[in-house]
């Protein structure tokens, strides 16, 4: 039987994939979220 750190690199690698997707998710909706509250500032001001 093989020893659980032999596995340790695939768990980490994959954990590692999903907390960047989730952070790169959150990240691109923050700028767009950024962009459309400039965008609604500056149609409320002119």
């Amino acid at each position: 039987m093989e020893h659980w750190s032999d596995f340790f690199p695939y768990i980490f690698m994959a954990v590692k994939v999903i907390a960047l997707g989730i952070a790169g998710f959150f990240a691109v909706k923050w700028h767009f979220d950024q962009d459309r509250k400039l965008k609604e500032k500056e149609s409320k001001g002119s």
